[in-house]
């Protein structure tokens, strides 16, 4: 007999993403009854739920556990990263920081896009969607910017592709938005220690990227050849 447990999850399986305002989901990650009921469940399998509160959807993917014994020991990058080749992770990292840590900023201030303002009662209402809040940056920005490092146009537009196939980005004319993975995939822990905490502290600092991004070369090289490394220790969590 199917229950709500059951329908979820297969919904999940199905669909790969659902919103945080499906009721069911809500439900999920509100009532702690149901909750503990679905993570069982999908743990029996393997797997996980993905919440994020800064996103404005969920998914299921590998339980870490098991990962080890599906993709192997050897070339984890290459395996469990969906396929990606360095540069096309590279690319993802670059988005990444382009357009969720500028996200992140305004959701923690409670700024949205539409007003532009900080709500002085902000700390008592809830984080803003991401939809209120992630800008999209220019193509043509990204491939002027980072093109040369992240290996031109043919395959920056061949990544490009992939990525949005795989639901981390999309396209609308010249400019890239979030997709409902571009949030939830990622490693944030290591990228945080890597770009946010790491050496490129500074440069972040002083040339923040979001929508559009002003050409500061130098500052782009660094950012490049630090998505570069990071796309060799950065690990997705492939469902």
């Amino acid at each position: 007999m199917n229950d709500d447990a059951q329908i979820l999850i297969a919904r999940l399986l199905t669909h790969q993403t659902l919103r945080r305002d499906d009721k069911m989901v809500k439900r999920a990650l509100s009532d702690e009854a149901f909750r503990i009921e679905v993570d069982k469940r999908l743990l029996e399998s393997g797997l996980k739920l993905l919440d994020n509160v800064y996103a404005d959807h969920v998914t299921i993917a590998l339980h870490r556990n098991v990962e080890p014994k599906i993709f192997g020991a050897k070339d984890i990058w290459q395996n469990n990263n969906f396929g990606l080749t360095r540069d096309g992770v590279a690319l993802l990292v670059v988005l990444w920081a382009q357009i969720i840590l500028p996200k992140r900023e305004r959701q923690e201030t409670h700024v949205t896009v539409a007003d532009d303002q900080t709500d002085m009662f902000g700390q008592d209402t809830p984080i803003p969607r991401a939809e209120d809040t992630s800008i999209g940056i220019s193509y043509t920005a990204l491939l002027s910017d980072f093109g040369d490092k992240l290996g031109k146009k043919t395959r920056m537009d061949m990544n490009l592709g992939v990525l949005s196939k795989l639901g981390f980005i999309e396209r609308r004319g010249d400019v890239i938005l979030e997709g409902p993975l571009l949030d939830l995939m990622m490693d944030t822990d290591l990228l945080k220690e890597r770009i946010i905490n790491g050496a490129l502290a500074d440069v972040f600092k002083r040339a923040p990227l979001a929508a559009a991004p002003r050409k500061i070369e130098a500052a782009n090289d660094e950012v490049a050849d630090a998505a570069t490394d990071a796309a060799d220790a950065t690990q997705l969590s492939p469902n």
